[in-house]
């Protein structure tokens, strides 16, 4: 078991199912993805460089995808969400479009790509 899936088993099944579903949307974006560590934190690593890295709290569940640059890109369209400058936060009843998702992980994947 990776070190994503493991984090993601130890939550409650709402966000764990909240955490997947964005996993799946950013793997369908870059299939070469992988599950590894971050900052500390469980993300999806790309080429070596981090991805997506993913965060539940207590009020909220969160996904960095470790680029202003990548928040800026979608800010526009997650009006009511809480942003700042390379975080998104969510939660399981108000979960984020999953084209807005890929969308921030295509930046982010383009960043890394060049």
């Amino acid at each position: 078991m990776t070190e994503v899936e493991e984090y993601f088993d130890g939550l409650d099944a709402d966000s764990r199912d909240a955490f997947r579903r964005i996993r799946a949307i950013a793997l369908e974006v870059a299939p070469d993805a992988e599950d590894g560590r971050s900052y500390g934190m469980p993300a999806l690593r790309h080429g070596g460089r981090p991805l997506l890295g993913f965060r539940a709290a207590k009020e909220h569940l969160s996904v960095f995808p470790f680029s202003p640059a990548a928040v800026d890109a979608v800010r526009d369209r997650l009006s009511g969400f809480d942003l700042s400058k390379g975080t998104v936060r969510f939660t399981a009843d108000r979960p984020l479009p999953d084209d807005v998702v890929a969308d921030l992980v295509r930046h982010r994947l383009t960043e890394i790509t060049g």
